[in-house]
């Protein structure tokens, strides 16, 4: 055993890099024992010299690797405090012409992800009566967004999943907790230029609208908030006596306040913005 039996313990997804990464430290500065997942091999062999962190390779679209993790975990600990899903990739492009592999693997590792590894480690969160952390995104409960489909897709699925899961593990006592970030910063959102860039290049309609689109994300990017700040509040999630069903982290306001208004006016509104 790696841990004693009274230490806290957490399987976090993402773990080695970003977000995960940032809740991994915070974590194990508080004394939890963290087993820090993640498919990049070199980002773990960094997290993995820390205090209280193991590192575990593993590839959440395959049942296969994450029984492995799961076997890898058990043989270590008793059980676990707390599962956290940080595992996630974005996809920029028209629902017209992204393709449909990149759709495919968006929803792989995002939703179905997030449901192998909660399945897969449940008797172990079951055992510490533990609690399951999914991460969502303020785009889980706002309406879609031009050329950002795939990924609004994949966190609308997480909301409704952590609901419908949520309320079946109620009767288990083991409490599902959703985290809604609003923009931090992170390499996913680093690659947002980037992946602007190519789906421009690839497109025969939204060339000049997407390129408008890259330019006025990567400044607003630039007000992306600390990944601290969603460390801490997964750490509340795991600990806090009694638990929300979901925590709106640091949400863009703009963004919001749009997911208010009707969509007969926000519809118009952002044709006239980016149309021009």
């Amino acid at each position: 055993m790696t841990s004693k039996k009274t230490q806290q313990t957490v399987f976090i997804t993402g773990g080695a890099g970003g977000l995960g990464g940032a809740t991994a430290r915070y974590l194990a500065e508080r004394d939890w024992q963290v087993f820090a997942a993640d498919f990049v091999e070199e980002a773990l062999e960094v997290i993995g010299k820390e205090k209280n962190i193991t590192p575990v390779h593993v590839d959440v679209t395959s049942r296969e690797s994450v029984q492995a993790a799961a076997d890898s975990v058990a043989t270590q600990v008793d059980g676990l405090d707390g599962v956290v899903n940080f595992a996630g990739i974005l996809a920029v492009g028209s629902m017209v012409e992204i393709e449909e592999q990149a759709l495919a693997r968006v929803l792989e590792v995002n939703v179905m992800g997030t449901f192998r590894v909660n399945q897969v480690f449940f008797p172990m969160v079951l055992a510490r009566k533990g609690r399951i952390v999914n991460i969502s995104s303020e785009t889980g409960w706002q309406s879609g967004m031009p050329f950002n489909g795939a990924y609004a897709m994949s966190k609308h699925a997480i909301e409704a999943y952590s609901d419908s899961l949520r309320r079946e593990l109620m009767f288990l006592d083991i409490p599902v907790i959703k985290i809604q970030p609003g923009p931090f910063k992170t390499d996913m959102v680093a690659s947002i230029e980037r992946n602007f860039s190519r789906a421009a290049e690839e497109s025969s309609h939204f060339h000049d609208l997407l390129t408008k689109l890259k330019g006025m994300t990567v400044h607003e990017q630039e007000k992306a908030n600390d990944p601290s700040i969603i460390a801490e509040s997964v750490h509340t999630a795991l600990t806090s006596s009694y638990s929300w069903p979901a925590y709106s982290v640091k949400p863009d306001r703009q963004r919001a306040a749009m997911s208010v208004l009707p969509d007969w006016v926000v519809d118009p509104m952002l044709k006239l913005v980016l149309g021009r």
